[in-house]
């Protein structure tokens, strides 16, 4: 009986039910894929058609947890643990288009969590630099874009609240908030760069879009309202003590 059970015809049977379960569970992802960013993306003023293309090449299921594989495309932020959150997919989207990246160009992102954001800024030609505070987090970011093939992106290690060393840059974005933008930022700016920063304290903070225009000259955009996690040792306005 045992014998009869593996005859050939029924491991080629077994083998075709496995490819067919495997094309069904690829095809589930790539609707949910399309669900997200028609339902979720479009509908948030992202239309740039090389960001959306980018959202289709750049697999966000292999940077969320595997705990929360099946959560991969959903309108919420995934825990990460250490008290830090992967981010919106629409807010990821909307940054990229906001921070108008052109191949080349040298970024800074403080906050490197689950190194989506980072893969997609390199996924546009872009060189990017991701300082993380959380070694682990770190960690499994490089492991996640390795396996990805992703390369144009170099993570540290270290508190970059404040700013990262003295190098200038085309864009900056902070994946956390910051009760208050420091200075520190505005002046590692490139002529012409591009500053994104979540600024506030709960329940109200505002996302930012800084720009350098000439020397000592920035505008600054308020873009829309959103509550996310804050940085840790971010800058925080004075207290008046009595």
């Amino acid at each position: 009986m045992l014998r009869e059970s593996t005859t050939p015809g029924a491991l080629i049977g077994e083998s075709a039910a496995g490819r067919a379960s495997g094309r069904a569970n690829s095809m589930d992802i790539e609707q949910a894929r399309f669900n997200m960013v028609e339902q979720q993306i479009r509908t948030w003023e992202v239309l740039d058609q090389d960001v959306l293309d980018l959202l289709f090449s750049v697999r966000r299921e292999d940077f969320v947890p595997a705990s929360y594989a099946a959560l991969a495309f959903a309108d919420l932020e995934i825990p990460l643990g250490d008290g830090e959150r992967m981010w919106t997919p629409k807010l990821e989207a909307r940054v990229l288009q906001e921070l108008e990246l052109k191949h080349g160009e040298r970024v800074l992102e403080i906050g490197t969590g689950s190194g989506y954001l980072t893969a997609l800024i390199a996924s546009q030609g872009a060189h990017v630099t991701s300082v993380e505070i959380v070694p682990r987090l770190s960690q499994e970011a490089r492991a996640k874009l390795t396996r990805s093939g992703i390369a144009g992106a170099e993570l540290v290690v270290g508190d970059g609240a404040r700013g990262w060393g003295d190098a200038k840059y085309d864009a900056i974005v902070l994946a956390g908030s910051t009760p208050l933008l420091p200075g520190e930022f505005i002046n590692q700016l490139k002529p012409g760069g591009r500053l994104f920063a979540v600024v506030g304290e709960r329940p109200v903070m505002t996302a930012q879009l800084v720009r350098w225009v000439a020397p000592g000259d920035v505008t600054s955009e308020n873009l829309f309202e959103t509550v996310i996690e804050s940085l840790r040792n971010a800058a925080t306005p004075a207290r008046f003590e009595f």
